[in-house]
């Protein structure tokens, strides 16, 4: 039996049957095999390592060898209904960038990202004053690919300095499912380990979020 991460099972519940998927980042292509085959989804894959690339072909799947600070210029407007960067962002050089690329090219970005202000974070830096491994930052400093690590309230700045709009935010700790969240507030900063956000563009058509449990993005 497949064991399918948490965060992939949000963003299986945040798409929409059918739609158009970029997955930055997507690895082995684990979560665009997902949802090819959960929600008939017209997926593409965009990964840095040749390896991922050669896994993600054996799968079937049609993924690019490219960098997403680099080549999400090239991508035109509005290519995709969603674009997916899936613990990806704090690796890419140029969030920021990065960030307002995904959501040109894409009606909607589903991004997360580890928090570093979760407690357990805060806790190792006070305690030992070193910085943190964790179950969402298992490798020691020296040989982490994380450059632009960021806690909730710092995303959020983000979002606010993009004038983006959130439609969905969800919070993960531990082994637990997603729990959706007011990322606002300042309890989360510290109790969520890992976020999920389903961002758009403000000024665009408002999108409904799905309640927990529920199927798809539009029921009927």
């Amino acid at each position: 039996m497949t064991i399918i991460r948490e965060d992939f099972r949000e963003i299986l519940r945040l798409v929409r049957p059918g739609s158009r998927v970029l997955d930055v980042g997507c690895g082995e292509g684990a979560l665009l095999d997902l949802l090819a085959h959960e929600k008939q989804i017209d997926g593409r894959g965009l990964e840095l390592s040749a390896s991922g690339v050669a896994a993600c072909m054996a799968r079937g799947l049609s993924v690019v060898q490219g960098d997403a600070d680099q080549d999400l210029d090239h991508f035109p407007d509005r290519s995709f209904d969603y674009a997916v960067l899936s613990q990806t962002l704090q690796a890419t050089r140029n969030p920021r960038h990065v960030l307002d690329e995904l959501l040109r090219i894409a009606e909607r970005a589903i991004v997360s990202f580890p928090n570093f202000g979760h407690w357990r974070v805060r806790w190792s830096l006070l305690s030992r004053g070193r910085m943190p491994e964790t179950k969402a930052l298992p490798l020691p400093w020296w040989s982490t690919p994380n450059i632009h690590l960021c806690t909730l309230a710092d995303f959020m700045a983000l979002t606010e300095d993009l004038n983006l709009r959130v439609d969905a935010c969800a919070a993960f700790a531990g082994k637990g499912p997603a729990r959706p969240i007011e990322p606002t507030k300042a309890i989360e900063n510290w109790r969520s380990e890992s976020c999920l956000f389903m961002l758009s563009r403000n000024g665009g058509p408002a999108i409904r979020e799905p309640s927990p449990g529920s199927g798809d993005l539009f029921d009927g």
